[in-house]
């Protein structure tokens, strides 16, 4: 056996019965937390026992692991799902915060040459190598965080090449380190420079995303969803439309931006055609709650986007009252370095009124959902991957009520292997 971890004060299971997500009007009957409870894990990785020390040591005698932790004074969650990230890219927008703090809108920014025009350029210029190299050390200071599945994007290429140079280094990644990495296709994040919108659709279409799929055919990189940056004067419904069911076409769960700065109808096509995630939702409109509700269309809501640029707040405490599946994740990105689901359960609390067991769902299990891997992730269940993240605390709560819980997590464990330790 390869772990365990034993008399942990608190052990938030999230769930017992191998729900694929929890809405809020599961939670008070279906949310897990035990006392003085220990954990197995076996050579493989996955979780063989969850309960009692005395009824697991009844089986597995502690000298049979590899590896014992005394979780005593500790408490145990899941390992963290974020579930929406830009982390490939080159060029530092700090400059850029300082221009926000004196009044300027992400427009503003944007007509200055800053914003995503000046990421991509950054990126089009930097090598695979130094991208790899950027992309390691952010993923490292995730894991710290207790991250151990994340969502990550193409998307500051714009052209093909580039979009390739990013999966590649995604692709790469993901055998270097140990976060589990859902890879995502974002091809029309942005309309580039000189192109219409009609343009930059039929690059998508016709030149990117054939490229992609090649890219696939000769296993030189795996993509496991299409995205879309559906918004105003950049890719409108029609358009948005085209390139994800193009996508779905090819294989691709469909997990895109909409309704962020302006109310377009994004959320209700999104549903219609079937999309697994919908991120942003500041302008969702009732309709499009509606719309979620009916199907299993994960929310993913971004407190850092919607804090750092000062947009209204999605309606989440709507959402989650008409039984909308609710995910959280960092929007890690240049114009909002946040790499810690920590903070963000923290924010969406305070900021869309989330109790605390609705936020560690939202950031683990229904996370997972987003990505469709809470088969595996998202729950600290037998049979599925030994990832946990244990942190110096009287209860579990103290991981979203203390503003600085980074500070408190001790361990973070990946398929059983302890790779993080304070």
């Amino acid at each position: 056996m390869q772990l365990l971890v034993k008399n942990a004060r608190q052990a938030v299971l999230i769930c017992s019965k191998k729900q694929r997500f929890l809405k809020s009007q599961d939670i008070e009957s279906q949310f897990v937390v035990l006392d003085n409870t220990s954990i197995a894990i076996d050579n493989n990785g996955f979780i063989s026992k969850v309960g009692k020390l005395c009824d697991i040591t009844k089986e597995i005698p502690e000298s049979q692991f590899k590896e014992v932790i005394d979780a005593s004074g500790k408490c145990v969650i899941p390992g963290l799902v974020d579930g929406h990230t830009h982390a490939v890219w080159a060029g530092d927008r700090v400059h850029e915060f300082a221009m926000k703090l004196k009044g300027a809108s992400y427009m503003e920014i944007h007509k200055a040459g800053g914003g995503i025009g000046f990421t991509v350029g950054k990126t089009r210029d930097a090598s695979e190598d130094e991208l790899l190299g950027l992309y390691l050390q952010r993923l490292t200071l995730m894991l710290r965080n207790g991250t151990t599945l994340v969502e990550s994007k193409s998307g500051y290429g714009l052209d093909t090449d580039t979009e390739l140079k990013m999966l590649r280094v995604i692709e790469k990644a993901k055998s270097r380190q140990p976060i589990e990495i859902s890879s995502t296709y974002c091809g029309a994040h942005s309309v580039p420079k000189g192109f219409s919108e009609a343009e930059a659709t039929e690059d998508v279409l016709n030149n990117q995303m054939p490229a992609v799929m090649n890219a696939i055919d000769k296993g030189e990189i795996s993509v496991d969803s299409v995205d879309v940056f559906c918004e105003k004067g950049v890719y409108e419904v029609e358009t948005s439309k085209q390139i994800l069911e193009a996508g779905k076409k090819n294989g691709m769960m469909i997990n895109f931006h909409a309704e962020e700065l302006n109310y377009i109808g994004g959320v209700e096509m999104g549903a219609e055609i079937g999309a697994t995630a919908i991120s942003h939702l500041e302008e969702i409109s009732d309709e499009g709650i509606t719309a979620m509700a009916s199907t299993d269309a994960v929310a993913v809501i971004l407190p850092t986007t919607a804090h750092i640029l000062k947009l209204k707040h999605p309606p989440v405490r709507k959402m989650l009252e008409e039984g909308v599946i609710v995910a959280l994740g960092t929007d890690f990105n240049p114009n909002a370095y946040c790499v810690s689901m920590i903070t963000v359960m923290n924010l969406a609390c305070i900021m869309f009124r989330m109790t605390m067991e609705e936020a560690i769902v939202a950031a683990t299990l229904n996370a997972a959902a987003s990505v469709k891997k809470s088969d595996m992730h998202g729950s600290i269940e037998v049979g599925k991957w030994g990832d946990l993240v244990l942190f110096d605390a009287p209860r579990w709560e103290h991981i979203i009520y203390q503003m600085n819980a980074s500070e408190i997590v001790s361990h973070v464990v990946r398929k059983g292997v302890v790779v993080f330790k304070k």
